[in-house]
């Protein structure tokens, strides 16, 4: 199975985990990137199944609009039974790094909000410590040069994405060389930065659920708190 193969197949697995939890009132979260992609193509075939989405991106809520998903607006929103989306890096603990596509902050939004957070990825995402996949931080423009000073004091390597404003107004660094030993002790430090947005480290929300697809088929994992 190619790489798009095995996101197909833990798309399917979370319509297949999620549909017999879903009724009519039902709203879930739907995540940003091209795992999170597969799983919109696939749900709106179930489309009159749940009451529609919350979407973590504009790009995400014009996809479901196209398959004539509802998409809410999460402050009428009281609750989510899920929330579905990918990882560029995922550990035991089910602790992630997310925000390649610039939706981060949303992100960790919509999964704060969310009963059951499900993270869908292939087997190259999972990794023995979180750090290899350049960890995203959403910045105010104005504060872009503090706050990557500050970043190196903390060991990182701060890199400005250029031609990429969030969906917030916003601009993203992305800290290269770190090998994260604490996640939690690291997402608490950089969202502590004055002009930090919000980092993508998802250690304090991680996810409830891994669907991860391999060559043998998708594995399941299940967090166990620690």
């Amino acid at each position: 199975m190619n790489q798009d193969q095995l996101k197909q197949a833990v798309a399917q697995a979370a319509i297949d985990y999620i549909l017999p939890h879903l009724e009519q009132r039902s709203i879930i979260g739907v995540g940003t990137g091209s795992t999170a992609n597969f799983f919109i193509d696939l749900l709106a075939k179930h489309k009159y199944d749940f009451a529609g989405a919350v979407a973590s991106s504009e790009a995400t809520a014009e996809r479901l609009k196209k398959h004539g998903i509802t998409v809410h607006n999460l402050n009428n929103v009281q609750e989510l039974e899920f929330y579905i989306d990918g990882a560029d890096e995922c550990n035991k603990h089910l602790e992630l790094i997310k925000g390649g596509g610039a939706a981060l902050t949303r992100e960790k939004i919509v999964a704060a909000v969310a009963k059951t957070f499900i993270c869908i990825a292939d087997e190259s995402k999972k990794v023995d410590f979180l750090g290899g996949f350049p960890l995203p931080v959403e910045v105010i423009p104005m504060a872009r040069s503090y706050v990557a000073r500050e970043i190196v004091k903390l060991g990182g390597d701060p890199v400005y994405r250029t031609g990429v404003t969030t969906d917030n107004g916003n601009v993203i660094l992305d800290i290269h060389n770190m090998q994260i030993t604490d996640p939690r002790g690291l997402e608490d430090k950089i969202n502590a930065l004055v002009g930090v947005v919000c980092n993508g480290l998802f250690a304090h929300r991680p996810a409830d659920i891994l669907l991860l697809g391999t060559k043998a088929g998708v594995e399941t994992l299940v967090r166990n708190a620690h």
